[in-house]
């Protein structure tokens, strides 16, 4: 028996409930990420209603300047046409198909040819999942499965680093080197170990950065030779670690991290969720901070947060030794490759491509950005300000002349986040250390615009700390 197509609307007061009903509706049911949910269910979340180019709107009509591009993820910006209406094509002809039982859909394949060409020259393959924790379960999967194929299975140490971010999954957890984040959950799972981060700000003392470069480079050669090189199957790592604070490495480490990685023989593995897709000036990260990795994760960037997506690049070095020796590998996701969501990704890509957005980020607002970041030296609670292409931290001290940091029970950084959010301006704060990452579709003059809210927030945040006697 045919049914006739039945559609319901909804009804028009459903869209019109006050602030207040909507927060008392998201405190009952909706369970946030990273969140306390019994302090947020006493303050009541922040309704977003709207969005346009860098700009966010609340349900209270307030604007906001999205420094942070959602969560690091909307890079061609928000409402754009083409992303658009690829996704509603594509639900129109095909909106989902699985990747299993030797079957693929046609965007799956489109995307993967794009991505082999925009990714360095070692990247031909790709193996698809929906987010940067999976991608990052993928690798410990495929790194050991690598090393069992070329008769090594005692190769199943994974080398990442104290601080850095690799998702929140049981795997992504594990890799990332987030203590609280380990108190829960029984964490991290076993054969992964962590070193310290290249931070030279905090860690390097009377040392210049690129010494500090290859000395923190050199605690990766130690963690290797105190396992077993017989025992380390990768190490893994953020061009430039993001959600830890946008900690960029000298100049000196990553070239210094390949050469012991080649030493070795160990795979090099670049988390390129955040740095991906233009963030640095490149395509990917690894390409501006001198490594060639043998696997990149990627996602947020891909399609630009609009859909869910993301994978490992799989350079020819393990995709040889997976072809070759054959047998499955019993690995995937329902929603690997997903094609509502390749379609997204390459109108995505062949939006920067016609945009030449990374040519705008390297050339234009990245070395713009770096220029009106230096000009926040002078602040009083500011004692370093660093950026690379269109991601800049702001670390908020008590002493610039020693580099001694505020206590952490004092919280500054989320003083100044307060402000920021008070004062149209989303800009994350990670400790104490204040970060950026705007839409790569930002111009000159909504720069200058976010530099002097991020000015103000700081001189209201200064006024707090002086009233407070913590300064």
């Amino acid at each position: 028996m045919q049914q006739d197509n039945i559609v319901i609307q909804a009804p028009a007061q459903a869209t019109r409930r006050s602030t207040r009903e909507w927060q008392q509706a998201d405190a009952a049911h909706f369970l946030h990420p990273f969140t306390d949910t019994a302090a947020l269910a006493k303050k009541g979340a922040r309704i977003i209603t709207k969005a346009e180019n860098i700009y966010l709107w609340d349900s209270e009509g307030h604007k906001i300047l999205d420094g942070m591009s959602g969560l690091w993820c909307v890079n061609t910006g928000y409402s754009q046409p083409s992303l658009i209406e690829a996704a509603n094509r594509q639900m129109k002809e095909l909106p989902y198909y699985n990747a299993f039982f030797q079957t693929s859909t046609i965007p799956a394949i489109e995307l993967a040819e794009l991505l082999a060409q925009v990714t360095p020259p070692q990247f031909k393959h790709v193996f698809y999942g929906t987010s940067g924790s999976e991608s990052n379960d993928t690798v410990v999967r495929l790194v050991r499965h690598y090393w069992a194929l070329q008769g090594q299975p005692e190769r199943q140490v994974i080398i990442a680093r104290k601080n850095g971010y690799h998702g929140s999954t049981m795997a992504g957890a594990s890799l990332s080197g987030m203590a609280y984040m380990h108190a829960q959950g029984g964490l991290p799972i076993p054969n992964i170990t962590h070193i310290q981060q290249p931070f030279w700000y905090e860690l390097g003392g009377d040392m210049s950065p690129d010494e500090f470069g290859k000395v923190a480079a050199g605690w990766l050669e130690e963690r290797i030779l105190e396992v077993g090189p017989e025992k380390v199957a990768a190490f893994i790592g953020e061009p430039i670690q993001g959600a830890g604070g946008v900690i960029i490495p000298p100049k000196t480490y990553w070239p210094e991290i390949q050469r012991i990685c080649d030493k070795y023989g160990i795979l090099l593995v670049s988390d390129e969720v955040i740095c991906g897709f233009g963030r640095t000036g490149n395509w990917f990260g690894c390409e501006t901070m001198g490594s060639k990795p043998d696997l990149m994760t990627f996602a947020k960037g891909v399609t630009a947060g609009y859909v869910p997506l993301g994978g490992v690049m799989v350079s020819d070095r393990v995709a040889d030794v997976l072809i070759e020796k054959g047998g499955e590998f019993e690995h995937g996701y329902t929603y690997s490759g997903h094609p509502v969501a390749c379609a997204v990704a390459v109108a995505n890509i062949k939006l920067m491509q016609q945009q030449k957005l990374v040519e705008h980020v390297r050339d234009d607002v990245g070395p713009y950005l770096a220029q009106q970041f230096e000009t926040l030296r002078d602040h009083p609670l500011v004692g370093e300000a660093v950026s690379c292409g269109l991601m800049g931290a702001i670390q908020l001290v008590k002493d610039k002349a020693t580099r001694q940091f505020f206590p952490s029970s004092l919280e500054v950084g989320m003083v100044c986040r307060g402000h920021c959010f008070g004062n149209g301006l989303v800009m994350r704060a990670v400790g104490d250390r204040m970060v950026i990452a705007p839409p790569l579709i930002i111009t000159r003059a909504q720069i200058d615009e976010m530099m002097t809210l991020i000015r103000r927030c700081l001189d209201l945040t200064l006024a707090d700390v002086k009233a407070k006697g913590w300064l």
